[in-house]
């Protein structure tokens, strides 16, 4: 069979890929793959037939490449994908597993932050955050929500410099959730902060086994050396076919696994060719 990968369109012109993905759909294509496109906005919308309509029926398995989309989108998707005959590759509950925090963290547990979790809805911030960091050492920690953090808002929005200090938390969880609006992914995060002396390296594992190691997305032009034979034991255990996982080298000298993500809408790399991971990516036989 054929590699088949399922991108966004481009808003402004749905019969083509999204500028972003542009490289990445040059590469399947150069190499005989089958690339089709779908609807994003439409999606979010949760208008999952248009989102569609441009797919051809029966193309098989396929691999999904886009922005990142919450478990109802991914799983609407993967349905009305699968009764079209091109059934996607990664099941929604191994995409949410990676996806989000709460379901892989303690899977990684050792090798991560320590971090605790609770389900909000967006524009919200809840009452009890001082019973929710009890478990948490005091000393600094990072809020987000169970996807992405606002570290581009370091100060007001996602560092903590004591956790323990209610009022400071709760000031930036406030600005966090507010920043996010309604695109708050699944409810809130905190996490113990760690001290990293490296650029993060970002992993790409397929089936269990790391097919690229690179740099990460916001620093294309690092490219540190991390150890894996532990995190590999943590990503096998998870058991999701294709996943990320963004490592730092802690000032101890320790390897810490900074986030994971499911390897279909994680950000690659602009520096990376995108062969060197699509070669790795399994056609269905």
């Amino acid at each position: 069979m054929t590699l088949t990968v399922v991108f966004c369109a481009d808003p402004l012109n749905p019969r083509r890929v999204e500028p972003h993905f542009a490289r990445e759909a040059a590469a399947v294509r150069d190499h005989y793959g089958n690339v089709v496109l779908i609807e994003h906005d439409a999606l979010r919308q949760g208008d999952v037939l248009t989102a569609i309509r441009r797919v051809p029926r029966h193309l098989g398995p396929a691999w999904y490449r886009g922005w990142m989309l919450t478990g109802a989108e991914y799983t609407a998707l993967a349905s009305a994908l699968k009764e079209r005959g091109t059934p996607l590759l990664t099941h929604p509950e191994d995409y949410l597993r990676a996806h989000e925090l709460p379901g892989w963290h303690d899977t990684f547990a050792g090798l991560t932050p320590m971090s605790v979790w609770r389900p909000l809805p967006p524009r919200t911030v809840p009452d009890d955050l001082a019973e929710l960091v009890r478990p948490l050492p005091p000393g600094p920690a990072v809020v987000k929500d169970y996807v992405k953090s606002r570290k581009h808002e370091w100060e007001e929005a996602c560092y903590v410099p004591d956790v323990k200090n209610v009022a400071q938390l709760r000031s930036i969880v406030a600005k966090m959730v507010a920043l996010q609006e309604d695109f708050l992914a699944g409810g809130l995060v905190v996490r113990e902060y760690e001290s990293y002396d490296t650029g993060e390296a970002r992993v790409w594992w397929v089936d269990g086994e790391p097919a690229l190691i690179g740099p990460h997305p916001d620093e294309p032009d690092l490219y540190p050396e991390p150890e894996l034979d532990a995190v590999a034991m943590a990503v096998r255990a998870l058991g999701c076919r294709f996943i990320t996982t963004d490592l730092a080298r802690r000032t101890d000298g320790r390897w810490r696994v900074v986030e994971v993500g499911d390897g279909q809408v994680s950000d690659l790399p602009s520096t990376v060719d995108p062969m060197d991971l699509y070669a790795h990516l399994p056609i269905p036989e």
